[in-house]
């Protein structure tokens, strides 16, 4: 289950690939086979499950183009008192 999700505003995006170097787990790409109202390749997610909600594609991004959602942790039960 993901901890995170990428809202992407497409046609905001440029296509610079800051984002896409930085992320650490490797799921944003430029798209190859289509291109935003300005006429750039926008930015995707290529595996929303992979998500972790670290941010740092919206910290990067020049254009701010990400709205990035973290799943809160649960908090942890007390051990059972025997």
């Amino acid at each position: 289950m993901a901890k995170g999700m990428v809202i992407i505003d497409e046609d905001r995006c440029k296509g610079c690939g800051l984002c896409v170097t930085v992320c650490p787990v490797h799921i944003l790409q430029l798209a190859e086979d289509r291109f935003n109202a300005k006429g750039y390749r926008p930015v995707e997610v290529t595996d929303p499950e992979a998500c972790t909600g670290c941010t740092v594609c919206a910290i990067i991004c020049p254009d701010v183009v990400f709205t990035v959602y973290r799943r809160k942790r649960q908090p942890r039960r007390a051990a059972a008192v025997a």
